[in-house]
Order: structure tokens, then C-alpha cells, then sequence
């Protein structure tokens, strides 16, 4: 018999609480096959078998508090599993168990499992399943999509055959390292039973009221949106009728672009107005949406947030990039934009004003002795912040070259955890939409986050004359706790020399 004990959860952490077991008595393990998940009051530790055989006992169950070096659990090691409890052995048979005690013709039973979400991420919801039960599917190809509070998560098949089980349907919460679905992997494995397939389409859509309530794929959202599509254009074969991925690709080839029904000569006008719920539509927030809405809440709840104003004549940032934009485009191979100016100059004033790049934590100021620097960007299922690592320490192209990675990953939805997370500053800019004056929210644990609006012709009086000029009106949101007011206007009032003479930035002034 050997024992799981608690693992050393780090300095001054002497205690934690049993979130989640992966394994109940009887279950097979394997070597540092997870366990259970441990929460403490800093981190999430998960506590993985030291040895192969059979969970015999749990000692502390979900919900327990215990203590470093507590006892977990028992394992019986090597192939003993008949030293499990009675009463696991007695238990049903789950769907999965069954095929994996097929015949060896059927092919081997394969779990599909929820993939490592990320730092801080401990669940998903599964928003769309690519595959039915009894589809046959290939090493790779994607099952299904999940949704975390931060990005999007494509699970790949992790071996061939037939899709027996789904486990977690569409719309269903997933803990990190849950259980999504079951596959008979190998040429030879059974179709499931046609009981077990999805209903059809028609079904789906008799099912689903119109369509009303149900939230559309991602992915098959961002489709849409790229090629001019509308839901109305496009057949949803998903779950309750909504659209997928491939909904939308068969749309394009098809050329379906009939416009909805929706567009014939009004009726005449009714008597009685309409009331307003039968026109009001009622969609639920992506769990992207929902995290939003929460942080900037909290920022606004728990900061003391001000915002201070200034403007900046942008004629020799414009000069430079016009004159040297094409050399720059052939020499790095891609385009010379504002945001390296405004990156690398509010680099250099965050050096002079290390407070707006510090955080804090509990009744201790965080200083960083490096930038890393957010830039937000508006995608199609909403905003993200992906992160420049060191940007302090990078060229004018290689910031350039940054950015437009991460926002090519951002657009097609393929962000990581680490694309997001460690910012120490951000930028936003609000004048591609073309905002003429912006006071964006703190992006917690932030201190700071610059904003820029839209570039406008505006009559300035320079040299005792009118003359007109490129005018860019700026922000800095900070919070007051952190941060004075003299400290924020002399950071903004840096960025604003360097831009207006960047010759400031290559002479370090």
C-alpha cells in the first residue's frame, strides 16, 4: 500500500482545502496520473500518483482542510486492484467502462480530456462539438470547442477511430483535466448505437423555439463576420440549430446569399404596436463577455481611478513614418505603425515614473524593473489584451513585428494563456474607431493604461501663428492610490515631448 500525502505548498502556506478528486476508489492509476486538485490561498496544486495500481481509499474528501504531509489517499500498487472496496466493484458499469471491456476487435477505448487551460484558469464551457456520437474521426482532428473566461480552446482528437461517448454536452461546465468524451480508437471500432447519435437538423431546429435564445459557435460567429454572412444566411446544424464552423464554410461554397426572408415589403401597419418583448432578442454572454464585466467592475470598485488629458502634435511621428515606411516594410517585412512610437515612449517615461508600472499587492508596492507591455485589440467574440514581453529592451521593428503576431492570433482566435497574461502597462487605442477623446478603465493589477483617440486637423497657434496641424488628444488612467497626480501629468507630458521630437527616443532624453 502507498500513501499520497499533501504536497510542500510553498513558503508560509501551511494548510489547503480539497477542491476536486479526478479518481474515486477502485479507479485505475497511473504514474503521475493527477489525482485530486488542492486549493490554497495563493495557488491551485494538483497532486499526481506516485506509483501505477488502484486507488484503494480517500482519505480527505472535497471540501476537507488539511494540512503539508497530510494523508490523501491509498494506492494499492502494481495489478491488486481487488483490494478495492467492495462497493466500488459493485457499481454500474459507465459507458465508457463498457467499451473499454469490448471486445479487442472493437478497438481500445480512448478518454478524450479537457486540455491545460492556462495559469488561474480551472474551468471551460464546452461550446461546440465538431463530431456526433458514432462519427468516425482522426488522430488530430478537432472534437470540440471550449470556452474560459480568457480565450478559446480547440480539442484535438487524440487518436483515430469512432466518437462513442460524448461526456460533457454542449453548454456543460469542465474542470481542468475533466473527462469530454470517449473514443474507440483503431479501424475496427463500432459505430455507437444509433440511439445515442445526435437528432437531425430538423429536429434541432422543431426543438429550439427559432433560434431565439441560442448562442451561435465562436468560431462559426468569427466565419461570419469575415465573410459577410448573417445567422439568417446560414443553415445551423448544431446542437438547438445553432451555427458551426462548418455551417458556414458550406454556405460560402454553396454561394448562399439570399437575403432573409425578413427583407419583403413590410405589412401594413398594424393597429396596435407590437409589444416590446416580441421584439427583443435574448442572448447569453460568452464566458469572455461575463469575465469582462467583472474585472472592470472590480477595477472600478477597488482602484481610485482618475484620468488626466493632454494632446500631442503628431506631424514628426507622421513625417518619419512617411518618409521611411517603405524601406522599413522591405528591410523587416512589415508595415511601420504608430503603436512601436507610442511603445517605446512610454517605455522611456515609465523609467522616469516607475510608479505607473508598478502594482499593488495587499499593503506592498510591486515596482517592475521591466515593461511588458498590453496592447488591447477588438476581436470578434471582444476585446483582448495580449501581451509584448519586454518590450523595453526590443527595436522599433521587432515591437512591430509583435504586434502583428499577436494580432493575427488574436483575429483568428488563436491566443494562448501566455499571450495574455504578465502585462505591466497597456495601451489603448480608441481612434481606430474613431474616438476623439478616451478614459479607459485600469486593467487590474495594473496601476496604469495609456489611451489614444483618432488623429484630427486641428488650427493650432505655433510661433504666434495659425497654422493647421495633426492633432492626437491622449490619456493616462491611473490609480490615485499608487500613483499622484504630478506623477501621472509628467509621465503623459513625456510621452508627448518624445513624440512631438522623436529624436528624444534614440538619445534617451
Amino acid at each position: 500500500m502507498t500513501e499520497v500525502r499533501v504536497p510542500t505548498l510553498g513558503e508560509s502556506v501551511t494548510e489547503a482545502t480539497v477542491a476536486t478528486w479526478f479518481k474515486k476508489p477502485g479507479d485505475a492509476v497511473a504514474v503521475d496520473e493527477m489525482l485530486c486538485e488542492l486549493e490554497t490561498d495563493k495557488v491551485t496544486v494538483e497532486v499526481p500518483s506516485p506509483v501505477a495500481g488502484t486507488l484503494a481509499e480517500i482519505v480527505a474528501g472535497e471540501g476537507e482542510t488539511v494540512g503539508v504531509d497530510a494523508l490523501l489517499a491509498n494506492i494499492t500498487e502494481g495489478a491488486a486492484g481487488s483490494e478495492a472496496p467492495p462497493k466500488a466493484e459493485a457499481k454500474q458499469p459507465t459507458k465508457s467502462e463498457a467499451a473499454e471491456s469490448a471486445p479487442a476487435g472493437g478497438g481500445a477505448s480512448v478518454d478524450v480530456m479537457v486540455p491545460t487551460l492556462g495559469e488561474s484558469v480551472s474551468e471551460a464551457t464546452v461550446a461546440t462539438w465538431f463530431k456526433k456520437v458514432g462519427d468516425a474521426v482522426a488522430q488530430d482532428e478537432m472534437l470540440c470547442e471550449l470556452e474560459t473566461d480568457k480565450v478559446s480552446v480547440e480539442v484535438p482528437a487524440p487518436a483515430a477511430g469512432t466518437l462513442t461517448e460524448i461526456v460533457a454536452e454542449e453548454g456543460s461546465t469542465v474542470e481542468a483535466n475533466g473527462k469530454l468524451a470517449v473514443i474507440a480508437s483503431g479501424a475496427g471500432a463500432a459505430a455507437a448505437p444509433a440511439s445515442e447519435t445526435a437528432p437531425a437538423p430538423a429536429a434541432q431546429k422543431a426543438e429550439s423555439g427559432g433560434g431565439k435564445d441560442i448562442e451561435n459557435a465562436p468560431s462559426a460567429k468569427k466565419a461570419m463576420a469575415e465573410s459577410g454572412l448573417t445567422p439568417d444566411q446560414v443553415q445551423g446544424t448544431g446542437r438547438d440549430g445553432r451555427v458551426m464552423k462548418e455551417d458556414v464554410a458550406r454556405a460560402i461554397e454553396a454561394g448562399k446569399t439570399a437575403a432573409p426572408a425578413t427583407t419583403t415589403a413590410p405589412a401594413p401597419r398594424a393597429p396596435s404596436a407590437p409589444d416590446d418583448e416580441s421584439r427583443e432578442e435574448r442572448v447569453r454572454m460568452t464566458r469572455l463577455k461575463q469575465t469582462m464585466a467583472r474585472r472592470l467592475k472590480e477595477a472600478q470598485n477597488t482602484a481610485a481611478i482618475l484620468t488626466t488629458f493632454n494632446e500631442v502634435d503628431m506631424t514628426e511621428v507622421m513625417g518619419i513614418r512617411n518618409a521611411y515606411k517603405a524601406d522599413f516594410e522591405k528591410k523587416h517585412g512589415v508595415r511601420m505603425g504608430f503603436m512601436s512610437f507610442f511603445t517605446k515612449a512610454c517605455c522611456h517615461a515609465l523609467k522616469e515614473i516607475p510608479e505607473v508600472n508598478a502594482e499593488i499587492d495587499g499593503t506592498d508596492v510591486i515596482y517592475k524593473n521591466y515593461v511588458h507591455m498590453g496592447v488591447a485589440a477588438g476581436t470578434p467574440t471582444g476585446l483582448v489584451v495580449p501581451v509584448v514581453k519586454n518590450a523595453d529592451a526590443m527595436s522599433f521593428a521587432d515591437i512591430e513585428k509583435e504586434i502583428n503576431r499577436l494580432g493575427k492570433k488574436a483575429r483568428d482566435g488563436k491566443l494562448t494563456m501566455g499571450d495574455m497574461t504578465g502585462g505591466t502597462f497597456t495601451i489603448s487605442n480608441g481612434g481606430v474607431y474613431g474616438s476623439l477623446m478616451t478614459a479607459p478603465i485600469l486593467n487590474p493589477p495594473q496601476s496604469g493604461i495609456l489611451g489614444m483617440a483618432k488623429i484630427q486637423d486641428r488650427a493650432m497657434v505655433i510661433g504666434g501663428e495659425i497654422v493647421v496641424r495633426p492633432m492626437m488628444y491622449i490619456s493616462l488612467s491611473y490609480d490615485h492610490r499608487i500613483i499622484d497626480g504630478k506623477g501621472a501629468v509628467t509621465f503623459l507630458v513625456r510621452v508627448k515631448e518624445m513624440l512631438e521630437d522623436p529624436r528624444r527616443l534614440l538619445m534617451d532624453l
